[in-house]
């Protein structure tokens, strides 16, 4: 059953750190002022004018031009929506660029972050609804180019094929895009068009029946390359890993770009996201080891559709004399439903016979979304001192209409099912129509002080407008709320580089998370102290980062009832470490440590859960994946090969930590032969062992990590 969530469980579970260490190895100085200063040193001609800084790549805006060749990124927007270097970043961040997730074949985003630090996912196994994984050990909230989507939990499963890089940041962070939860954020960039001719066309096949094909290609259409296209498409028909399942996509995305001068562009995206899938195997009874492919649901009611246009522009002007201006906006409208059958028997195996309780959940709901950005850039340099301020204003508009289905099924026979069909008759336990108005203003100010000591500080405010009509079982029929809330958040941190290759950090941010009208935000804070090293031998970035970080005012939601339950307080502390490397041309490595120390706090114990570990949490996290490339002789091409190990460590299942996984190791693996020099064979297999876990309990069912899957690729570029 799908309740939207503030938050969800966490982990107290005490694993020896060694068991996986193996696998991983102040000042503001506002707009107008400086404007105003830039003017009259320029006009009194003095010799302490101020001088634009000169930074690579065009000015203001993100270079992702290496992310298909290289692992290792070196700048980021993820720590607000100015270019950042990552070195000097006062924040913990990860960038996963196209060329890995090409590398390691991810098809979903959970695979895609999978390999990051601070970051676990697939917690709730063979519920393949959302993009299960968390930061810090909570929930993120996503964006898309600067420009909030929404929760990873409970949102749409987003296509990773569609972007040139995932920026995941760690820790509280709302002065940046937005409103968000402590743990974290994820920024994805959208392929956009290129000035020059390029493309790739792919097909796939392998496990579950599946059968995929791709292509992303674009070109200049005038001579003098002011305006360009660019076409990404993916297609796929495929089963899931359990019966009567199915995951089927249609993906097109088409983008123009206009450049009538050096110093001004304008991107026009449109993409059309159609999914047809299945949302869970239902769960296996409680007890029982079955295989994964065990159905206990009902193959007449097991649907996921997912149904999403959605309309993006981009512009930038560049004034010249570090002045730019950039604005984007997207508009969005989908329709999402879901409904299928699931296990919950709190005696299944056990009990006196072999019937198992059952309950049908479905849900549908259609969303409009209008956001809009605009923002000033103002670059300039003063003795040893340079100045970076970015000002900019936010405005969205959200409209929903949601339903809930939830009823008791027919039990079932775990040892001879016979299933009843589709329900009839069902009505709706809870309808609403949500309208939501926000706005924002923000500034972000860096400070580089004799090209050592970076001063960053970000302030933000956010301006919600809600009203949510309803009708409920749960609340006693119509209801009517609304809510006018105005929040504050800020940021600062501190930088230092000691060598040109070494700096260290250190910072305090805070983080609201949307609130829903009648409901009070959640807040967060943090603070963080971390060391970085990008080595100038080599393509690589260490990072290594403690921290304390706690939310507060938090609705939870847990099984059977899936009633509010409120917590006072959540505390994590935790370290990161994290390692992208090219050791040499053909030889990659990336690597992962993490651990949580995970606490409710609540003083009374109203909740029953003080002193508990925060569900879903574990404690200590590890991951590695290496590339060695064999260069070809003669008639034989290049051979790369891939390995990797992702160690999860147990969590409880629950707040009350009465159930609790057990720890796992998880291989994957690839392989490709350059046939010849632009055509590409490629085998991915995740879970080579098939590894088998118990990913989620709920109480009344399993829920099963992947099983082994393996894909074949061939990839042809030009």
């Amino acid at each position: 059953m799908h309740i939207e969530r503030t938050a969800r469980r966490s982990t107290s579970a005490r694993v020896r750190a060694r068991m996986s260490l193996f696998l991983g190895c102040t000042a503001l100085v506002a707009l107008t002022p400086i404007l105003a200063f830039s003017q009259d040193a320029a006009n009194s001609g003095s010799d302490t004018a101020l001088a634009p800084i000169v930074l690579k790549g065009e000015a203001g805006k993100l270079d992702t031009s290496n992310d298909s060749k290289s692992i290792v990124a070196t700048d980021t927007t993820a720590v607000g929506k100015m270019p950042t270097d990552i070195l000097t970043a006062p924040a913990t961040v990860s960038v996963i660029t196209s060329k890995e997730i090409e590398e390691r074949a991810a098809k979903t985003v959970e695979q895609v972050v999978q390999y990051t630090a601070g970051v676990n996912t697939d917690y709730y196994g063979s519920d393949d609804r959302y993009d299960y994984f968390k930061i810090r050990g909570f929930s993120p909230y996503t964006y898309r180019d600067g420009l909030a989507i929404g929760r990873s939990w409970g949102g749409i499963l987003e296509e990773p094929y569609a972007f040139d890089r995932v920026e995941v940041l760690k820790g509280a962070n709302s002065t940046g895009f937005g409103v968000s939860d402590p743990g974290g954020s994820v920024n994805y960039v959208t392929k956009l068009p290129k000035s020059e001719r390029f493309g790739e066309v792919y097909a796939t096949g392998g496990s579950n029946a599946h059968k995929e094909t791709g292509i992303d290609f674009g070109d200049n259409i005038t001579d003098d390359d002011t305006l360009s296209y660019r076409l990404t498409g993916k297609f796929q028909r495929s089963d899931g890993e359990y019966d009567f399942s199915e995951d089927d996509e249609n993906f097109i995305m088409g983008g123009v770009t206009w450049r009538p001068t050096d110093a001004t562009s304008l991107s026009f995206v449109f993409d059309h996201l159609d999914k047809d899938g299945t949302p869970s195997s239902g769960g296996h009874p409680i007890g029982t080891d079955l295989p994964r492919d065990r159905f206990f649901g009902e193959p007449d009611y097991n649907y996921d559709t997912t149904n999403r246009n959605t309309y993006s522009l981009i512009f930038d002007h560049d004034f010249g004399d570090g002045l730019t201006f950039n604005a984007s906006a997207r508009y969005s409208n989908a329709r999402t439903g879901f409904g299928y059958v699931y296990l919950f028997d709190d005696e299944g195996a056990y009990g006196a016979d072999s019937l198992i309780d059952r309950s049908y959940f479905g849900s549908d709901k259609s969303i409009e979304q209008l956001i809009g950005d605009a923002h000033v850039l103002y670059e300039t340099n003063f003795s040893d001192v340079e100045s970076r301020t970015l000002f900019g204003t936010e405005l969205g508009k959200l409209d929903a209409d949601n339903s809930n289905i939830y009823a008791a099924a027919p039990q079932i026979d775990w040892l001879n099912p016979i299933y009843s069909g589709a329900p009839t008759g069902l009505t709706p336990y809870a309808t609403a129509t949500s309208n939501q108005n926000t706005r924002a203003i923000y500034l972000q100010q860096d400070m580089t002080f004799f090209d050592r000591l970076n001063v960053s500080i970000g302030l933000r405010n956010d301006w919600f407008d809600l009203k949510e009509v309803g009708d409920s079982i749960y609340r006693g029929g119509a209801y009517v709320d609304e809510s006018d809330v105005s929040e504050f958040t800020k940021r600062i941190g501190v930088s230092y580089k000691i060598t040109d290759e070494f700096a260290a950090y250190a910072s305090y941010a805070e983080s609201v998370a949307p609130p829903t009208a009648g409901v009070q935000p959640t807040f967060g804070t943090q603070y963080e102290v971390g060391v970085k090293y990008k080595p100038d031998a080599f393509p690589a970035l260490f990072t290594a980062s403690v921290y304390d970080l706690s939310m507060e005012n938090i609705t939870t939601y847990e099984a059977p009832t899936y009633l509010a339950s409120t917590v006072k307080k959540v505390r994590h502390r935790g370290l990161d470490l994290e390692a992208k490397m090219e050791v040499t041309n053909n030889f990659n490595v990336i690597a992962a440590y993490s651990y949580i120390d995970s606490k409710i706090e609540e003083p009374g114990n109203a909740s029953g859960y003080n002193g508990k570990a925060f569900a879903q949490v574990p404690e200590n996290m590890a991951s590695i994946w290496g590339s060695y490339t064999w260069e070809g002789d003669g008639a034989r091409g290049d051979m790369t090969f891939g390995l990797g190990a992702r160690y999860i460590g147990s969590y409880y299942f629950n707040n009350a930590n009465t159930r609790k996984s057990d720890p796992a190791i998880v291989f994957d693996a690839a392989y490709t032969y350059k046939i010849q020099e632009n055509t590409t064979f490629q085998v991915n297999a995740s879970n080579i062992f098939d590894e088998k876990h118990i990913a989620n309990n709920d109480g009344g069912a399993y829920y099963y990590n992947p099983g082994r899957a393996i894909y074949a690729t061939l990839r042809q570029t030009w």
